[in-house]
């Protein structure tokens, strides 16, 4: 299983701004996914094309079956995450970003702003993440548990977590 990561930002990538997002994905993945994974890591600019462009190559060319972006899911102007991943994607998954946004309200009001979706391009599954490592968590226990039956659905590969710590759903079979 290849997982891409995908940082959007304009100052990470022209090193003035040391990216939390990527490595705090990272970690969280270290920390609950026992089953074996390949990883990737790019930093992009801001901007439709430059953010479009990474996901189509983690999907198409490094075969990724999860990608996982972090920033540009705000209101500013620059952040078109959400843009370059409609722009990208066969089917929008609403579901991710309703739950994402639901369980950051738990901790700042300010979850309401965000605008993160998922989708799915060929068989590999985007997930849009906030920028701040705290709600990357947030984010990721929310939702992961659908994750590993979303990508088995898709033929994407296999993952499994560490149950202890986040256990996935995949129904009874028969």
């Amino acid at each position: 299983m290849h997982i891409a990561i995908i940082v959007t930002s304009d100052r990470a990538s022209q090193g003035l701004y040391e990216d939390r997002g990527g490595p705090a994905i990272a970690d969280w993945l270290k920390t609950v996914v026992t089953s074996p994974y390949t990883l990737s890591t790019i930093i992009v600019p801001d901007g439709i094309e430059p953010v479009s462009a990474a996901l189509i190559e983690a999907c198409d060319v490094s075969g990724a079956g999860l990608v996982l972006t972090t920033g540009g899911t705000g209101p500013a102007s620059r952040d078109l995450t959400v843009e370059a991943t409609r722009a990208v994607i066969d089917k929008e998954m609403p579901g991710f970003g309703e739950v994402m946004r639901q369980a950051s309200l738990r901790d700042v009001p300010t979850a309401i702003l965000s605008r993160q979706t998922a989708g799915i391009r060929n068989s590999a599954l985007i997930v849009n993440l906030p920028g701040k490592p705290a709600a990357i968590a947030t984010c990721l226990n929310a939702v992961f548990p659908a994750i590993p039956y979303c990508l088995d659905l898709l033929g994407a590969g296999f993952i499994e977590t560490n149950t202890a710590i986040l256990a996935n759903f995949r129904p009874k079979q028969g």
